[in-house]
């Protein structure tokens, strides 16, 4: 036995001595095992490289010609008042006509803006709140930032909505409004200032009296409906459908009926005035609440397209 352990003996530690360098015993080896070759080469340090720095962008592109700088968004101090108070869970409702003003319109209707501002400077951008004196300074601004947004018919008042009735109230909408889907054509005829229910705002408006009216004004009915039975205020009793173009803060109107009055008279006594300012044609109902928006109904653009527009006189137009 003793022989046979000698003789294993033996074997076992000339393996260990032919054992590869990586075998733990050599952990515990006097001196520090050797490197491989190519780890004792040093590496040679890099190049070093001289990077220049990007040249600044030119004016022109931090500038554009529509770009709003500092000088131009200096706006007074104004105080936006709720028309009702905020409160958790309730959300604003607004039942709407998307109206936009066509590019020929536009270059009319800033003419006139320019008038009206050069009397009362007080008047600012609805929705951008920007001075309009400011934008009357240049042409492509006013047009851009005054004129090409889009505008609103409101159809019934802006009211709190809880969140369990949201559901609701758009699906009584569509319904309602499905019905009375048709294209037509909306005039806005004639300049007016209206003044906000708590006097807090005035705005310079044009106002829906021919083409559109009737139409618009089954609308509203159409709306309060669907208010009186989710206890919602409804609309005036006698509603005048508009867009506001620009406002001032607190009760203005008589000062500013009487500069629109008087710009209006040279229009017409210089024949600058058309009996209809400008006209679209009405394309779909809107419905905000919050944040959301929601399409209530909308004409097909083929619809749109098929439906020409025939002159009966001067104020009277039917579809073909």
């Amino acid at each position: 036995m003793d022989a046979l352990i000698a003789c294993y003996g033996d074997e076992s530690s000339d393996s260990d001595s032919e054992s590869s360098p990586s075998n733990p015993t050599l952990a515990y080896s006097e001196g520090p095992p050797s490197l491989p070759p190519r780890a004792t080469k040093v590496r040679e340090p890099l190049p070093e490289v001289c990077v220049q720095p990007l040249p600044p962008p030119p004016i022109a592109l931090l500038h554009p010609p529509n770009f709003l700088g500092p000088q131009d968004l200096q706006i007074s101090q104004t105080t936006k008042v709720r028309s009702f108070p905020h409160v958790d869970g309730n959300y604003a409702l607004h039942v709407y006509i998307p109206i936009n003003i066509s590019s020929p319109s536009k270059k009319e209707l800033a003419a006139f803006l320019k008038k009206i501002s050069s009397r009362e400077p007080s008047l600012h951008v609805v929705d951008v709140d920007v001075p309009l004196n400011i934008l009357c300074k240049n042409d492509e601004k006013l047009e851009q930032v005054a004129l090409g947004r889009e505008f609103h018919i409101s159809l019934g008042r802006t009211v709190p909505l809880r969140v369990h009735q949201i559901d609701s109230v758009v699906t009584m909408l569509k319904q309602k409004l499905q019905t009375q889907n048709q294209c037509y054509w909306i005039d806005f005829s004639k300049w007016e200032v209206f003044v906000n229910d708590d006097r807090t705002r005035t705005f310079l408006s044009l106002e829906v009296v021919h083409g559109g009216l009737v139409e618009i004004r089954k609308q509203i009915e159409a709306v309060n409906a669907i208010y009186k039975l989710h206890n919602l205020p409804e609309f005036y009793e006698d509603p005048r459908p508009h867009i506001s173009l620009a406002w001032s803060l607190g009760d203005t109107s008589d000062s500013l009926k009487k500069v629109v009055n008087e710009e209006v008279k040279k229009c017409v006594a210089g024949k600058s005035l058309k009996k209809c300012i400008f006209t679209c044609k009405f394309e779909g109902i809107e419905c905000k609440i919050g944040n959301k928006a929601y399409t209530i109904c909308k004409i097909s653009d083929k619809l749109l397209s098929k439906k020409k527009r025939k002159k009966i006189d001067d104020n009277v137009y039917s579809l073909e």
